[in-house]
């Protein structure tokens, strides 16, 4: 049986339970959840997931009854195909986590993806927050990377003199496959 497969996306408010009731509402609905994602953003939050159907889901009448979830009554509600592959190669071969913190430092994230690319790192996962400091805000960036295994010294070496330089902690962790 063919399944239909559709990328919802909702932006809005942030609210307690949020998550519960989206993923609840679409398990109600049937959905197989893939690749998923949440997080706040400012004052307000994003949800999204790869959500696999039995065939013939009407993708109009999925936006309609997530947007009916009162806990997301004020949101941006999109529903569309998702035509390419569900599970994308690199997801499976995760490396490393790695974790640089601390002040802000103009052009962080950008040296930062500078160095994957330079090494040939696939970024999997990529998260950066902006937590209250005691005088100044700290940034947390936190990655999931699949790093080629003759790159991987060079490039955690160079992850660590970038966080050096700018002042910022480092920590990584392999991921025993």
């Amino acid at each position: 049986m063919s399944k239909t497969t559709s990328l919802v996306s909702i932006i809005g408010p942030d609210r307690v339970g949020m998550v519960s009731a989206i993923t609840g509402r679409l398990f109600d609905l049937g959905a197989d959840l893939g690749d998923t994602s949440f997080a706040v953003l400012g004052g307000g939050a994003e949800f999204t997931a790869i959500c696999e159907f039995a065939e013939g889901m009407d993708l109009n009448e999925l936006r309609a009854e997530l947007a009916a979830i009162p806990h997301i009554h004020d949101a941006e509600v999109k529903v569309s195909r998702f035509d390419l592959a569900t599970m994308h190669p690199a997801s499976e071969t995760i490396t490393h986590t790695i974790t640089m913190s601390g002040g802000d430092s103009p052009g962080l994230m950008a040296r930062l993806c500078e160095v994957f690319e330079q090494f040939g790192a696939n970024i999997v996962r990529l998260n950066s927050e902006r937590v209250p400091g005691l005088e100044n805000p700290q940034y947390v960036i936190s990655t999931a990377v699949a790093i080629p295994e003759q790159a991987e010294q060079p490039c955690l070496a160079t992850i660590a003199n970038t966080a050096g330089e700018l002042g910022l902690d480092c920590h990584w962790s392999k991921i025993e496959l």
